[in-house]
């Protein structure tokens, strides 16, 4: 099968018909074909040197769903598990993410998930403003191109870089519209991994975001 025109190939050392973009996790090669607009994001974020993060990471780390999807997860960046594969919310994070999606009602597989910043800081460190404004078009892209009716915000360094507000505790649960975008604020999953009193309200968020999915 010949590939679409906007199937990107850049750091596969064979550069055959299928024109993969692939991961090296190891020694080994895995080979992704990507197609469309978010394809071409992918390739872009997959060899970016926009900040010194480029440095230490082992996979660059795009998002991951449908174009179609009717709502976008943002989180803050890659941890560890997540630098190693090449894909987002794959770690300890994830795991409590997908549970809660799957509780809600939500299969993973509809929604798309991503982060501010594309590679992981060191020691999983919140990323400096440098980085997060190095990576924030990527980010831009990725919700110009899927066009979602939600936004689910997933902790402080979304909620700034989205709509530049602090103070997630005091607004976390509500609904912020923009741009006729509905902006949901919620805590990263990790937080609840060290503090469990907070998974509570973070499966009530994820049983808004399940009730806005269907309502749109």
């Amino acid at each position: 099968m010949s590939p679409a025109l906007d199937t990107f190939c850049v750091t596969c050392p064979q550069l055959n018909r299928a024109r993969p973009v692939c991961t090296f996790i190891g020694a080994r090669i895995i080979h992704r074909m990507v197609d469309g607009p978010l394809g071409g994001i992918a390739a872009r974020v997959s060899v970016c040197t926009r900040c010194g993060l480029c440095e230490g990471r082992t996979n660059a780390v795009p998002g991951t769903g449908p174009a179609s999807a009717r709502a976008i997860l943002v989180g803050e960046a890659p941890g560890r598990e997540e630098d190693l594969q090449g894909k987002p919310f794959v770690g300890g994070a994830g795991r409590v993410l997908d549970k809660e999606l799957e509780r809600a009602g939500i299969p993973r597989s509809t929604v798309y998930i991503t982060n501010v910043v594309k590679c992981r800081p060191p020691k999983n460190r919140v990323p400096s403003d440098e980085e997060r404004d190095a990576c924030i078009e990527y980010l831009k892209e990725e919700i110009s191109v899927i066009n979602p009716r939600i936004v689910c915000i997933l902790g402080a360094t979304a909620l700034r870089s989205l709509l530049g507000l602090g103070g997630i505790t005091g607004i976390r649960g509500t609904i912020i519209n923009q741009d006729n975008t509905d902006y949901l604020v919620s805590l990263h999953p990790a937080a609840t991994m060290y503090r469990r009193d907070l998974l509570p309200a973070f499966r009530r968020d994820m049983k808004k975001l399940a009730g806005m999915i269907l309502s749109t």
